[in-house]
């Protein structure tokens, strides 16, 4: 079975598997977050256009603001 890793831990991989697909997997409804798949930075407008290979490192961080 092919899997990625999602923040330190093993998912799945699928066909056609897309950073919105690994977030709805994933659970991940915060709005504001950061995705990087191997080192690169992914833009938001291009979460349904990026597709992960099996073995990629997706690190998805949550962005908190305040003051």
């Amino acid at each position: 079975m092919k899997i990625i890793i999602v923040n330190g831990n093993s998912l799945n991989w699928e066909e056609e598997m897309n950073i919105d697909l690994i977030l709805k997997r994933k659970n991940y409804t915060f709005k504001m977050l950061v995705v990087k798949v191997d080192g690169k930075l992914i833009k938001k407008t291009e979460y349904s256009k990026t597709y992960v290979q099996p073995g990629a490192d997706v690190k998805v961080i949550h962005l908190i603001s305040g003051g």
